[in-house]
């Protein structure tokens, strides 16, 4: 095991799997987020899954944080 945190863990280094489309989409969670989280009709499916990923991740990591 290289890396584990919580509920996710990895064989490999974390910062290899980061590629420049999981960097955008990051980013683009980031101004979703800025912006107010608004309407997500006019996205690419892609993007709808990663922000809906993304923000049930960070909900996690809240409740986490509160317990």
């Amino acid at each position: 095991m290289v890396w584990a945190r919580k509920r996710v863990a990895t064989d490999e280094c974390p910062r290899t799997a980061i590629t420049a489309e999981s960097l955008r989409l990051m980013e683009t969670y980031q101004a979703w987020k800025t912006l107010g989280g608004g309407d997500t009709r006019r996205l690419p499916a892609r993007e709808v899954d990663a922000l809906i990923t993304l923000e049930a991740e960070m909900r996690a990591e809240r409740n986490d944080e509160q317990q």
